[in-house]
């Protein structure tokens, strides 16, 4: 008999019908809201979790905990849930109040913090890693985790591969914990090295300028949630990553709107920014295959912010 974690992945690759149609080659979105917790990080959820029970580093009874901006905390409440574990998540408080309330509802304890830089001791990871040495608890520590990236090397990229007949022409992802473009990257390349894999990054992020040069750009506030960083978290290798694309938080937010009412596809602010970059990487039409890019999580979890509550006033 199964359970709920035996549908975690797997999950369609549609076609867009409406936006970019005219481009010179298709854009394809794999839709990881369709996980049963609702976004893409079910699938590292369950993978850091049977890693660490593998290994013997968690036990029957233990509390877990993470540093998450609410899809990883809601991944793991569902392993939490059916495994039998306890579960701690820190939010900055950037974060939506959906999000909190969700995570409350299954069961998890939520702690929130200041939006602290990472320097800072209040910064939610720096939190996270305290309590977790203060109390005993098991960091499932999903930026530094390499049972992150195999997730996606191993799961998401290689259903990628099994779904597109034919090259693929380029990978484009943003990075939180770096571990799906990073694992899907690698699988990726290693399949075809024509396939460019190009991150998505949100303006008032470093991470593009890292890819870029080596070196962080510029830190600055933004809305866009789940994606971009001021600190290169562990997991995102810059070797696999071939350019980035800056995406502001307006069209991020204008872009999800359009694949809500155009294509049906309720979506979160990092899938519209995923697509926005994906769009132009499309444009360009030196590519032997289709753009893909992630459709990260579900809308539901955004339902009280300013930038969607706006629509229902057009």
């Amino acid at each position: 008999m199964q359970t709920v974690l035996d549908h975690i992945g797997g999950t369609p690759l549609v076609r867009l019908e409406h936006i970019g149609r005219d481009l010179p080659v298709p854009v394809l979105v794999k839709c990881e809201h369709m996980n049963p917790g609702g976004s893409i990080k079910d699938r590292i959820a369950l993978a850091i979790v049977d890693d660490a029970e593998r290994s013997g580093r968690l036990q029957p009874g233990m509390t877990l905990i993470e540093a998450t901006a609410g899809n990883t905390g809601v991944g793991l409440a569902l392993v939490a849930a059916t495994r039998g574990y306890r579960l701690v998540c820190v939010m900055p408080e950037k974060m939506s109040a959906d999000k909190r309330d969700a995570l409350r509802a299954m069961g998890a304890r939520v702690v929130i913090t200041p939006n602290a830089p990472p320097s800072s001791p209040d910064n939610f990871q720096n939190v996270a890693r305290r309590m977790a040495q203060e109390h005993g608890w098991f960091l499932t520590d999903q930026f530094e985790n390499p049972a992150n990236v195999r997730a996606h090397e191993e799961g998401t990229a290689q259903e990628l591969l099994d779904q597109v007949d034919g090259p693929i022409g380029a990978f484009v992802s943003g990075a939180g914990t770096g571990g799906t473009i990073t694992g899907v990257g690698r699988r990726l390349k290693a399949a075809d090295p024509r396939t460019q894999i190009v991150l998505a990054d949100p303006v008032g992020s470093g991470l593009a300028g890292w890819v870029e040069t080596g070196e962080l750009g510029p830190d600055g506030p933004y809305e866009v949630e789940g994606i971009g960083a001021s600190k290169v978290p562990g997991n995102l290798d810059r070797a696999v990553t071939d350019s980035a694309e800056r995406v502001t938080d307006e069209e991020s937010f204008a872009m999800v709107r359009r694949l809500v009412r155009e294509e049906g596809l309720y979506v979160g602010g990092s899938a519209g920014a995923n697509l926005v970059a994906a769009l132009r990487v499309a444009a360009r039409g030196d590519l032997p295959g289709p753009v893909i890019t992630v459709m990260c999580d579900s809308w539901d979890r955004y339902r009280a912010k300013p930038w969607m509550q706006s629509w229902e006033e057009t």
